[in-house]
């Protein structure tokens, strides 16, 4: 783990660099939490889900197909017995002409979706029931963790602090960040039983389609293969859950032309995240690796056999 760079470490060079920098917006604090402890509003809405058909806008809707018409129409609203016309009435609406034959929306694929705060880790963290504060140091900040790392309860707290990694606001996102590297680099044997209860949050955050949280969590995935032994052959049987983000954001890379990326040290080139964090599956996984790899992301080439 020492060739991967400390996420949480970065986290604030990197919100200074955009906001004061760039001049990009910063993230407002939420009111709804869903928290049982507070009075803010709660949430309904699932973190990476699609956008139901039903509460879609007017200018969002799909043409579905009429058979009456033998063509695609736009569903309209059902009117009331009081909006028809009657005898001797004047009709009051001018029909609208169509523009043209109705045409399928984009597919929206990397289009960001819901990541609402409603994370397991926010719950904890507002009712106390973490055992960790932030700690203030000159160069960076550290976690300040109130009993030993190695003697907590990983089968508890490890999903938890991973289920926080989708956070954008602070202190929720460093605490979760910085407290999974730390569980990670003092875990060892523990972190093996723990695997299949990671893979929700790891999907639900790739789900979520922010560059910022997948990033994110792919740097703390390639953490995680390496935090201990037989962990990445542990993650072969999922791979179907956590490597089809993987394979739609393949190729997300920065085009600069002729121009040089000095801003490698950044990690916020989603492409060439997927490319190590594969590389890293490959060499970690064992032998059924690649083939499980191929499958899901068939564009990939081996890392190991360049023959």
């Amino acid at each position: 783990m020492n060739d991967i760079p400390d996420v949480a470490g970065a986290l604030f060079t990197n919100t200074y660099r955009e906001v004061k920098l760039a001049g990009k917006t910063a993230q407002k604090p939420s009111d709804k939490t869903g928290s049982c402890f507070d009075m803010s509003k709660p949430v309904s809405s699932r973190a990476g889900s699609h956008t139901v058909e039903g509460n879609q806008s007017p200018d969002e809707a799909t043409p579905k197909w009429c058979p009456a018409m033998m063509c695609h129409i736009y569903p309209t609203e059902k009117k009331g017995p009081n909006e028809y016309l009657r005898k001797g009435g004047v009709v009051q609406d001018t029909y609208k002409k169509s523009s043209g034959s109705p045409k399928p929306h984009a597919a929206g694929a990397f289009k960001k979706r819901e990541n609402p705060p409603n994370t397991a880790f926010r719950r904890f963290y507002e009712r106390n029931d973490l055992p960790v504060a932030v700690e203030h140091k000159g160069m960076k900040n550290v976690i300040s963790w109130k009993v030993d790392v190695d003697k907590l309860d990983y089968h508890h707290y490890l999903p938890i602090f991973f289920d926080g990694i989708r956070e954008k606001e602070e202190p929720y996102r460093f605490l979760a960040v910085k407290g999974v590297e730390d569980m990670l680099k003092a875990g060892g044997s523990k972190i093996l039983p723990v695997i299949p209860q990671l893979i929700i949050p790891i999907k639900t955050a790739l789900n979520t389609r922010d560059v910022s949280v997948m990033c994110i969590t792919l740097q703390l995935l390639q953490k995680l293969v390496v935090s201990a032994d037989l962990v990445g052959e542990a993650l072969v049987p999922y791979y179907r859950q956590i490597l089809p983000i993987m394979n739609l954001y393949k190729n997300k890379n920065k085009n600069l032309g002729d121009g040089i990326d000095y801003a490698q040290r950044t990690k916020d080139c989603l492409g060439e995240l997927i490319s190590d964090t594969l590389s890293l599956f490959e060499q970690k996984g064992g032998e059924d690796a690649f083939i499980n790899i191929k499958y899901m992301v068939p564009t990939y080439e081996s890392s190991l056999n360049l023959s």
